[in-house]
C-alpha cells in the first residue's frame, strides 16, 4: 500500500498503556470524519484497529510501560493502512481457536481476531506474529 496518495499519516511509538492505544484511535476516528468516511467502515476500522492496540499492549507487551508500541497510519478518501507491532513474543494466529466452533463458545480467546478478518479488507502477521497489518478498502454504498 506504498504506492497510494495518502491524507494523513503517522508513523509513531507509543508506550503499552492503554490510554495511548486511546489517543492513537480518537486521533484515526477524527480524520476518518474529516475524509468522509461512512459510518459503516469507520464502526469497522475502529473495532479493528481498537483490538490491534490492546493485544500489542496487553498480550504482547503485557501491559508493560516500559515497552513500546510502533503504530503506522495511513489514510485516504478510499483507502485505509495500519500496521501495529510489539516487543513481544509473538503468537501463531493460525493456532488461535475459532470462536465459531461449538467447542470453543466459552473460551475468551478468538473473537478479536475474527473481528479484524472480517471488518478488513486485508489483515496479515509478520512471520514472529508481533507485527499485524490490516487494510480497508472503502464501501460505496
Amino acid at each position: 500500500m506504498t504506492d497510494h496518495a495518502w491524507n494523513w499519516s503517522i508513523d509513531t511509538r507509543i508506550p503499552s498503556i492503554p490510554a495511548e492505544g486511546k489517543r492513537i484511535v480518537d486521533e484515526l476516528l477524527q480524520k476518518l470524519s474529516e475524509c468522509g468516511w461512512e459510518e459503516h467502515d469507520v464502526f469497522g476500522i475502529h473495532l479493528a484497529v481498537e483490538e490491534a492496540l490492546v493485544n500489542a499492549i496487553k498480550h504482547g507487551n503485557q501491559d508493560n510501560p516500559e515497552k513500546f508500541v510502533d503504530v503506522v497510519l495511513r489514510l485516504s478518501s478510499e483507502k485505509f493502512y495500519i500496521k501495529v507491532t510489539d516487543q513481544g513474543q509473538g503468537f501463531n494466529p493460525m493456532e488461535v481457536p475459532d470462536p465459531t466452533d461449538d467447542d470453543n463458545i466459552d473460551l475468551p480467546s478468538g473473537r478479536g481476531l475474527m473481528l479484524m478478518r472480517s471488518f478488513m479488507t486485508m489483515v496479515e502477521y509478520n512471520n514472529v506474529g508481533n507485527s499485524v497489518q490490516m487494510g480497508k478498502d472503502r464501501t460505496h454504498m
